[in-house]
């Protein structure tokens, strides 16, 4: 029973998720567009399941959610805060600094997700994966203290995303 099922899905929610997201670029609801979004969200992931030989089976969608808007958050608060450090902060004053954060998530998945969230928080940047992928190297535009940056990072983080990707 489950081997027909994950033929026709490989990625679930993927499907889901394509199909939600079809919905709501249209201008107004029809069953038409709402048939062919579900139909683009069953063809697309079947053509690119060949490419995805390793992913994870077991992901706990209620904390990827929580940590979704966690970093939502984050995004905004730190949207703030850059904004005030330019504002306010001579150039002299700043204190920017290269972080090496030692990674303890070895899933490839969950080590984009950290790298695009450091990145799409403002103020810091991925810069870098090690060639072993055991550590992110990770600028800071004002980081008086770097251990601090990096610390941050693994509690805020990567500690989510370990419990995400178990």
């Amino acid at each position: 029973m489950m081997k027909p099922f994950r033929k026709l899905f490989p990625h679930p929610a993927l499907t889901i998720l394509m199909a939600g997201v079809w919905m709501l670029l249209q201008p107004e609801f029809s069953a038409g567009m709402a048939v062919f979004g579900l139909i683009l969200g069953i063809i697309i992931p079947i053509g690119t399941a060949r490419w995805w030989p390793d992913r994870p089976e077991h992901i706990a969608v209620g904390k990827m959610l929580a940590y979704c808007l966690l970093v939502l958050w984050d995004i905004v608060v730190a949207n703030v805060q850059v904004a005030w450090i330019v504002l306010t902060k001579p150039n002299d004053r700043m204190r920017p600094a290269w972080v090496v954060v030692p990674l303890d998530l070895r899933t490839p998945e969950a080590i984009s997700i950290l790298a695009g969230t450091i990145t799409l928080t403002p103020g810091t940047v991925s810069a870098d994966l090690s060639d072993n992928g055991r550590s992110l190297l990770v600028h800071a535009l004002d980081a008086p203290d770097p251990d601090a940056v990096r610390d941050d990072i693994k509690h805020r983080y990567e500690r989510r995303l370990k419990e995400i990707f178990r």
